[in-house]
């Protein structure tokens, strides 16, 4: 599984990379960036928190 999200709707307010930092950083550009896509085990918990967290619902998971 992978963490896409959609950039189109994402208003780069960190509520992700607050939840999860090894996943999800905002650039100097205030853009979200992905730092790893893959959903694993070890952050399966924090990405499925983070995309339920998301108040533009941006972020998903996708097989």
């Amino acid at each position: 599984m992978k963490v896409k999200a959609d950039f189109d709707l994402c208003e780069s307010n960190a509520i992700c990379v607050g939840i999860a930092p090894d996943v999800f950083e905002v650039d100097d550009d205030d853009y979200l960036q992905i730092l790893t896509d893959e959903v694993t085990d070890e952050n399966r918990a924090r990405v499925e928190q983070a995309v339920a967290s998301c108040p533009k619902a941006a972020l998903s998971i996708v097989p």
